[in-house]
């Protein structure tokens, strides 16, 4: 079966395992540093632009995430799409000078009543060929149920009640700036106007403007590098989310990490949350620290 139908809407199995045309993306010291103060990130090698802040690794890969989801799901539900679930893998940070080729395909598609899933694969390489960093992303399509599906999940990384009954290792509460968005679109280059326009962002049922998932997601990735790893990117090995409610900018966000366990004993592995407004904004949080 290459296609499953729902209410009239065809989710087209075909397309799963085909690779996005490559792109090239050519990493500055200038680029870097931009993303890293979007994202109020206070690590000093981040700042100065020599090493990336791990969630810059998003912004190569970008713009195959769309195209890789909508050869699956029809192109006229892009405006149900919201991104699910971040999974990143790293093989080693991305630095200032990095030539890198990016890549993305459709690994699976599975649907629900309330709404339906694809689930992008997506590499990073330098020039000579080595793997720098392995990404899943989860394209969530809101109140469309593609049926059973088929293909394959993301890997798992939730959270239980386990983790969080036991005592935090770390918890750290930032600020979103009110002009936050205004910073973090053009340095990841996300567009998207539910992040800075009022009047779209309520059309489409929102309070207002909302704060980038990936730039609250970035919030959460310097707090685990600075509580958790001694500001060291290269010890991060794992960061996986899943965005569960909107951050607004003005708000406070406050993550908690856990230690939770670890399949590799060189490997240190923690389940998070992060909450604002007295909601939770980033669940089934992990983060990997070797």
């Amino acid at each position: 079966m290459t296609t499953s139908e729902s209410a009239g809407v065809v989710f087209d199995g075909s397309a799963l395992g085909e690779w996005t045309d490559e792109e090239r993306f050519s990493v500055t010291a200038e680029r870097i540093a931009e993303y890293a103060a979007a994202t109020n990130d206070p690590v000093p090698a981040h700042l100065s632009g020599e090493i990336a802040p791990p969630v810059f690794a998003v912004v190569p890969v970008f713009t195959s995430m769309a195209p890789a989801a909508l050869s699956v799901a029809p192109v006229e539900l892009l405006m149900k799409l919201v991104h699910g679930e971040q999974d990143f893998l790293f093989h080693r940070p991305i630095r200032a000078g990095d030539e890198l080729v990016v890549r993305a395909k459709p690994i699976g598609y599975v649907g629900r009543p309330n709404g339906s899933t694809v689930v992008i694969y997506a590499e990073t390489r330098d020039a000579a060929g080595e793997l720098v960093n392995e990404q899943w992303m989860t394209a969530f399509f809101r109140k469309v149920d593609a049926g059973p599906g088929e293909g394959d999940l993301a890997p798992t990384h939730r959270i239980t009640d386990d983790d969080r009954a036991g005592d935090p290792a770390a918890s750290v509460t930032a600020h979103i700036d009110d002009d936050q968005t205004f910073r973090y679109s053009p340095a990841s280059g996300d567009p998207m106007p539910i992040h800075l326009d009022d009047e779209i962002a309520r059309m489409a049922g929102l309070p207002g403007i909302i704060n980038h998932g990936l730039c609250t997601m970035a919030f959460t990735s310097w707090a685990a590098l600075t509580e958790l790893a001694g500001g060291d990117t290269a010890r991060l090995r794992r960061l996986a989310v899943r965005f569960a409610k909107p951050v607004l900018p003005g708000q406070d966000i406050t993550t908690t990490f856990w230690p939770t366990e670890s399949a590799d004993p060189d490997v240190r592995a923690y389940a998070f949350e992060t909450e604002a407004a007295g909601q939770i904004a980033i669940t089934d949080g992990r983060v990997e620290i070797n």
